[in-house]
């Protein structure tokens, strides 16, 4: 029987099998060669030729100029866009005919390109799981692997990165951030589109929840959750982590104009990638580098485009890793609170609202350069910038102002939608008569002695007072996983009034996971606003309500959050109009304690039950915190400081040196 099913499984009936060649004819024609390139050419650059015309490439053409084009393509698919295997997610599943228009226009032009790929994971499908521990690590790993493949091509003279989504994006730009002068630029995936009658990829996520607590049937469940991804390409239809990506690698010169937030598989979309390689192959010819597009004033310009877009709290994360990998001045939280309290959020759309307009809208009411135009005129920018253009950002605005492009999309969203432009991308006073707010709040107080950080802009406007200030004091309940933090939600255990508090979540316990499960229920749940959260873990983009995350110290580092029990009482104010905030544990039903007298007995307290790094934590992700820890933390971007991280292993060598002396 063994035999037999051995036999099943390895042997084959087809004798065409067997007709195996020995040897092959080779390529016909010749290399291009010259005696100079024999003397002083490296054997690698030679036999890259070789392996070039190996491959198929014309050989009198193998000499043109090479470049990378980096992406983060996943799946396979057949010649007619059908799933032959399923990517991870619609952000990387079409990103193939972007490669294929740019590779076109490469050779058209009489370059050379190359392709790697460095595929990425869904922070969606992994929410609520064990993978989403390696999330935020990913981008790190992801960004050193792109890396060396760009210093692996050794003839590569510019680089194209392609990506769409969470982590694979930001670890795009860090790639294309160390390139220093070799020209990159950077092509977004684009957005998936809407359902027509359905629910967006963030609300979606929120079906289990709903359904627990009888808010929605089994079949209803079932139709929306099979229709959310409207189009087979593109990132959620909401300004999450993907779509602010796209508009922080826009403002920051990286990509063309008006490329953040297109909509996947169109030929708007399409033609975005020939546009890209041609603007790339002219920086070449212009002599400029990433180094030139890439300075702290463009940095400058991402943070007001973040502020202004109402993006997600986790660029607070990448854009100081990209300035970081660029050698740039690191944003501190100082420089992000000044933003945020001189930028007017200008944008209406999913996540946040006020009418929540999916990301597609925002494009066609004008996207990056539209709201550009309003931060202009408030003197907001820096636009003597250079853009991949070629040309200064002053220079790309004026063209805009006046561009049929702008013209034509902004009257087909108003055709194809009824809506206008001017209420998705709003002018300052319109906005501030919509009630929109700055986007980012700082809080501190005796649980956040290091700070953390609110989405201030996106608390529900009805549980804010008059003077536009949260005020909600409520009894902790303490979960130490997000598992039972989500059961308690689904069960009834979480009520109106209370603080959920999630702890160990952070880099050392579950590399800085997404807790979005837990924030999209509260938010889409009936009784969600009158509910807080509080946790050293991170949220996604999508995020909504009075939810505070990368509370620092993290509980595993000894921070006072770790130290909480469930019935203790929690006091957060968040001004919204000043952003300024506190979060406080200020004593139990029974007795007050004023934040000072807290903050005592918190230091006198052991740590909560049960508080450890999650058993499922994956030695990689261990070493991750280990080394952005040494490197200054989730505040300082969870990057790699190769000085600082030499020094500390230096210094522990040196101290193990000194303890067996001393034995």
């Amino acid at each position: 029987m063994q035999a037999d099913s051995i036999s099943a499984l390895l042997e084959s009936s087809r004798d065409d099998l067997y007709d195996i060649p020995t040897a092959a004819k080779g390529p016909e024609g010749k290399l291009p060669l010259t005696p100079e390139m024999l003397k002083t050419w490296a054997s690698g650059d030679l036999f890259g030729l070789t392996q070039s015309v190996g491959m198929g490439w014309e050989p009198s053409k193998v000499l043109g100029r090479h470049v990378l084009m980096l992406s983060t393509l996943g799946g396979v698919r057949d010649d007619e866009g059908a799933p032959i295997a399923l990517g991870y997610h619609t952000g990387h599943w079409e990103i193939g005919l972007l490669l294929k228009a740019a590779a076109q226009e490469f050779r058209r032009l009489g370059a050379v390109p190359h392709a790697a790929y460095v595929s990425d994971p869904c922070d969606g499908r992994s929410q609520g799981t064990a993978g989403m521990f390696d999330s935020l690590p990913y981008r790190n790993d992801a960004a050193m692997v792109m890396r060396r493949l760009i210093r692996s091509l050794p003839t590569r003279k510019a680089v194209m990165g392609v990506a769409t989504c969470d982590k694979g994006l930001p670890a795009t730009m860090l790639a294309l951030a160390s390139l220093r002068e070799l020209p990159g630029i950077l092509v977004p995936g684009g957005v998936t589109l809407p359902a027509e009658d359905g629910e967006d990829a963030g609300k979606v996520q929120t079906i289990g929840a709903r359904y627990a607590h009888g808010e929605i049937s089994l079949e209803y469940a079932s139709e929306v959750a099979c229709k959310a991804c409207a189009t087979p390409g593109g990132g959620c239809q909401f300004l999450g982590t993907a779509a602010t990506a796209q508009v922080v690698a826009e403002a920051l010169g990286m990509a063309l104009p008006h490329s953040a937030l297109i909509p996947s598989g169109q030929p708007i979309w399409s033609e975005l990638a020939v546009h890209s390689a041609r603007a790339l192959l002219r920086n070449l010819q212009l002599g400029f580098g990433v180094q030139d597009v890439l300075t702290d004033a463009s940095l400058h310009n991402a943070m007001v485009l973040h502020a202004a877009f109402g993006g997600s709290t986790n660029l607070l994360l990448h854009i100081p890793a990209i300035a970081h990998a660029a050698k740039l001045h690191v944003p501190s939280v100082s420089d992000w609170q000044e933003i945020n309290r001189s930028v007017p959020r200008l944008v209406s759309v999913l996540p946040n609202g006020p009418i929540p307009h999916p990301t597609v809208r925002a494009f066609l009411a004008g996207g990056v350069p539209e709201v550009m135009l309003h931060l202009r005129e408030l003197g907001l920018l820096n636009t003597n910038v250079l853009t991949v253009t070629g040309h200064t950002l002053d220079d790309v605005l004026n063209w805009w102002a006046e561009s049929e492009r702008r013209y034509r999309v902004r009257k087909r969203l108003l055709e194809a939608d009824g809506v206008d432009p001017d209420d998705v991308i709003l002018d300052p006073d319109a906005a501030c008569a919509r009630g929109l707010t700055s986007t980012v709040t700082f809080p501190t107080g005796n649980l956040a002695p290091d700070g953390a950080v609110i989405k201030s802009t996106a608390i529900d406007p009805s549980v804010l007072d008059a003077d536009g200030v949260y005020r909600h004091t409520g009894p902790a309940k303490v979960y130490t996983t997000e598992r039972d933090a989500i059961a308690a939600i689904k069960a009834g255990d979480i009520q109106p009034g209370d603080v959920l508090v999630l702890i160990g979540r952070g880099p050392s316990g579950t590399g800085m996971e997404e807790t979005y499960q837990l924030t999209s229920a509260l938010k889409h749940l009936s009784f969600g606003k009158h509910v807080a959260l509080v946790t050293d873990a991170r949220f996604s983009g999508v995020s909504t309500g009075a939810c505070i995350g990368h509370v620092g110290p993290e509980a595993l580092a000894g921070g006072p959050v770790g130290k909480l029990r469930t019935g203790d009482l929690i006091q957060i104010v968040i001004d919204c109009k000043h952003l300024t905030g506190s979060v406080d544990f200020v004593g139990n039903a029974s007795r007050r304690l004023t934040p000072e007298e807290g903050r005592e007995i918190l230091m006198a307290r052991p740590p909560a039950d049960g508080l450890a790094p999650d058993p499922d934590l994956p030695d990689d992700t261990r070493l991750w915190a280990a080394l952005q820890s040494v490197s200054g933390g989730a505040w300082a971007g969870a990057v790699y400081d190769v000085d600082r991280i030499i020094e500390v292993i230096e210094a522990g060598k040196q101290a193990l040196r000194g303890q067996t002396t001393d034995e």
